[in-house]
């Protein structure tokens, strides 16, 4: 299979909600903000776009209505993980159906399956769908680490594309460079981090900063990617104090707060996610306006 090119900044989208239903005319004014941007993919239904509290009717709605907003403009990378293989694989499915570029798959969470569980998990979503599958790797949330040699492993099979790497370990993408096969994709999902991950050899960020800030990190990437580090640190450095301060309170709150900062979408998450509280809100305004978004 050929594997789409995915690289650069990759927004991991919210998905706003009014009165307790998904915003579709907000989630399509930031979709084409994030375009608009200039950034080089998106991924709908992501951690950040409150997965695990949709329905599965509200997740494929949004993967739906992302691809149909994009209309072939930039990658759409749909999420599409599950701790149970069948319920990853349905929604692999859904996401090739209705013209996803690529899914990405987290680990199984909670349930904390061995490193033979996880490939074979991976395995069966190979066997099974025949596009490209981005592995997403997050410990601190799932409760699992897939190693670097089950990564390599992986990589060898025909639709396995590359990994989201959410750890902030930076041996990492040299490790993965040399071990999985040429082409393997390989994004972080650290921002603060993801300078130096592209230094050692990564392609891109699956970004929460980018819903936010769309083209200081389109910018950033960029940069990085070109090997200009110099001007890699100075949109790093502009940039830095929003990349904590988005994770200041239950993520995605202060991003959704920042953005109802902005007019774009009401600040409303969904539970057990609360509203971002107050007491951080400053740090955030703060942190946009050294951004340049505020």
């Amino acid at each position: 299979m050929t594997f789409p090119h995915l690289h650069g900044a990759i927004p991991a989208l919210i998905t706003p909600f009014r009165d307790g239903a998904v915003d579709e005319a907000a989630f399509r004014k930031l979709v084409e903000r994030q375009i608009e941007g200039g950034v080089h993919a998106v991924v709908p239904v992501g951690t950040t776009g409150e997965v695990s509290t949709l329905s599965h009717d509200e997740h494929k709605r949004v993967v739906e209505l992302c691809i149909e907003i994009v209309d072939g403009r930039v990658p759409v990378i749909a999420g599409a993980g599950a701790n149970a293989t069948s319920e990853a694989i349905d929604l692999v499915r859904h996401a090739k159906a209705v013209g996803a570029d690529a899914a990405l798959v987290v680990t199984p969470y909670y349930n904390r399956p061995s490193q033979d569980g996880l490939f074979r998990h991976y395995a069966a979503i190979n066997d099974a769908v025949e596009l490209p599958v981005l592995i997403y790797n997050v410990p601190s949330r799932t409760g699992v680490d897939i190693s670097n040699d089950t990564v390599a492993r992986l990589s060898d099979l025909p639709n396995i594309a590359g990994v989201k790497d959410a750890t902030g370990d930076m041996a990492r993408p040299s490790i993965m460079r040399i071990d999985c096969k040429p082409g393997f994709i390989l994004l972080s999902g650290d921002d603060p981090s993801a300078v130096g991950y592209v230094a050692h050899g990564g392609h891109g960020c699956i970004s929460v900063t980018a819903n936010v800030a769309p083209r200081p990190m389109a910018s950033l990437m960029e940069a990085a990617i070109a090997g200009d580090f110099t001007e890699a640190r100075r949109w790093q450095e502009r940039l830095i104090a929003l990349h904590k301060a988005l994770f200041l309170d239950a993520s995605p709150a202060p991003t959704k707060f920042a953005l109802a900062e902005l007019g774009l979408c009401s600040p409303e998450a969904r539970l057990p996610i609360g509203p971002c509280t107050e007491g951080v809100k400053p740090a955030i305004r703060e942190a946009m306006r050294r951004a340049g978004v505020l």
